[in-house]
């Protein structure tokens, strides 16, 4: 007969095929419900927390929801970093724990339902009668709210038998928010009359429009228009014509793109929150910049938005652009007028750094030469996360995921390249990592290798320091030394878990990765590049950091 865990594995392998997690007391009935009776994907990690980042990784390369699992109590204490970041990004997952027994906390039970509100994720507990409808209960949450939530499953309750498993009926999901009343409908008027007399429109488009399917919506517009075009750094390759494209907005933009935006004088943004990183702490757009925004949160979401429309980017920006091509719009020579190639450079930068290590820029120039095409770039948090996002140009929006920046985490890298590859098997997943974050998360070194073999690599920025820290309080005259750490070397690391490591001092050393990409990734091992570059060199979105808290 099924026991409630079945019931629970059974009811979530209907909507979920990838479960990410370590194996404990509390999830033990679960998981091996889960593997004896559904198709579901289990994939092992080392970390509690590297289930939930790979259950969040997953989801942001897939656009499906999985879920994690670890046992009750220490277990599951050590997700609520990455419970935290789910909550902040809206990632939709589902955490399956085990929990206290009915009867009452034991010495080692903390209060679990507590801990999970206090990052923002509401807890769902089982029972031997509704473990089934609960289940489903969860799903429907996490999709409606595209936030986590922890299914609890009381350890005095997992291995009881629970008959049959019910039929259950599919999560109801929302349908896309259409804006609504006569102040809408306005306010999209006054938006295309905008559009229609700008002689210097733009066009900013974030993850949220792309989570719309809004891409060929906002190319007509851009079309009818004449706007240039931009995205945020988790939107980019959203528009589907890059002619007139500015790359990546906010600090990430490269100097040239960043002054031609603040020379629109109307500009409209999709899907985008438009955080302090986005807005250049509020100088992205020029003082006389109309400012108009597209979202589904309740309200205008920075002080420079001058219109809102609440509602699905895609269905906005369809409705706009049926409105311009009714009306004679006379595209301006602004956009035709510009050298977008070179407005969207950046520094070259040099060999190497005055100190003798290598310089990023260079090295990530390079980098981005070689990679295979194909590629999914998954990023840690630190001060080297620019140099990706600066240098590496990814097709589409699920290609390029930053895991902790939204809680400003760092050391959840190596269990993201675990949930992009089960989501994008096929492809080449990149991490991008600094050696701090790189060492905080070393515990999934191993399982990054297990999970990617072939089809793995990634990118050490090894500055023997927690970069960010030594750039904006080490210029404060603050004491260095807790920001620095010693030299480690990474690249033995990966050989001790079965990759390839190279330690690169130079950019002859990158030929190594141009070979690796050409060879079978059925054969070939994991690659790690042990990046030993130069902390001096300071990325063009610290600098802003650095300006506005000096």
């Amino acid at each position: 007969m099924p026991t409630v865990s079945a019931h629970v594995a059974l009811t979530l392998a209907q909507h979920i095929d990838a479960v990410f997690g370590v194996m404990g007391n509390g999830n033990a009935h679960f998981l091996d419900a889960l593997e004896r009776q559904t198709p579901v994907e289990f994939t092992a990690v080392r970390h509690e927390q590297g289930a939930v980042v790979a259950a969040d990784a997953h989801h942001r390369a897939s656009g499906r929801i999985a879920a994690a699992t670890t046992t009750y109590g220490a277990g599951f204490t050590n997700t609520l970093t990455a419970l935290a970041e789910a909550v902040q990004a809206h990632v939709p997952l589902v955490l399956v724990v085990g929990d206290e027994p009915t009867s009452g906390p034991r010495p080692w039970d903390v209060d679990q339902i507590a801990l999970a509100s206090a990052v923002g994720a509401r807890t769902y507990t089982v029972g031997r009668a509704d473990a089934a409808a609960t289940t489903i209960i969860a799903i429907e949450h996490a999709l409606t709210y595209r936030v986590p939530v922890v299914l609890a499953i009381p350890y005095d309750v997992a291995a009881l038998e629970a008959g049959p498993v019910p039929p259950a009926p599919a999560p109801r999901i929302p349908a896309p928010l259409h804006p609504r009343g006569e102040f809408a409908d306005g306010m999209l008027d006054d938006i295309v009359a905008a559009l229609r007399e700008a002689k210097r429109p733009f066009l900013l488009a974030g993850r949220g429009a792309w989570l719309a399917g809004a891409g060929d919506a906002l190319g007509a517009l851009a079309e009818a228009t004449g706007a240039l075009t931009a995205s945020t750094a988790l939107g980019r390759g959203v528009f589907p014509a890059a002619e007139y494209d500015l790359g990546v907005s906010g600090g990430f933009g490269a100097e040239g793109a960043m002054q031609l935006v603040r020379q629109a004088d109307v500009a409209v943004v999709f899907g985008a929150s438009l955080n302090q990183f986005t807005m250049r702490f509020g100088e992205l757009f020029a003082p006389g910049t109309r400012v108009f925004q597209v979202d589904v949160a309740p309200a205008a979401t920075h002080a420079h938005v001058g219109g809102f429309v609440r509602g699905d980017a895609r269905i906005v920006a369809e409705e706009l652009a049926a409105r311009v091509s009714t009306v004679s719009t006379v595209h301006g020579p602004w956009r035709e007028s510009v050298d977008i190639e070179a407005a969207r450079s950046y520094d070259a930068g040099d060999d190497l750094a005055p100190d003798g290590r290598l310089d990023p820029r260079s090295a990530a120039r390079r980098i981005a030469e070689l990679l295979p095409e194909d590629r999914v770039v998954v990023s840690d948090g630190g001060h080297f996360i620019g140099w990706a996002n600066m240098y590496w140009p990814v097709s589409a929006p699920d290609r390029m995921m930053m895991i902790g920046t939204a809680f400003q985490a760092i050391g959840q890298g190596w269990p993201s390249v675990v949930g992009a590859t089960r989501a994008k098997p096929e492809s080449t997943i990149v991490l991008t990592s600094g050696d701090g974050g790189g060492l905080m998360a070393i515990a999934d070194l191993e399982s990054a290798v297990r999970a990617a073999g072939g089809h793995g690599c990634a990118v050490i920025w090894n500055d023997a320091a927690y970069g960010a820290e030594v750039h904006l309080y080490g210029l404060k005259g603050l004491a260095e030394e807790p920001m620095r750490i010693p030299e480690v070397d990474f690249a033995a690391f990966v050989t001790a878990v079965g990759g390839e490591g190279v330690v690169v001092r130079t950019l002859d050393d990158l030929d190594r990765l141009g070979e690796w990409a050409a060879e079978d990734p059925a054969t070939r091992r994991f690659l790690l590049l042990d990046l030993r570059i130069s902390g001096a060199v300071v990325a063009p979105y610290q600098q802003e950091i650095i300006r506005v808290n000096s």
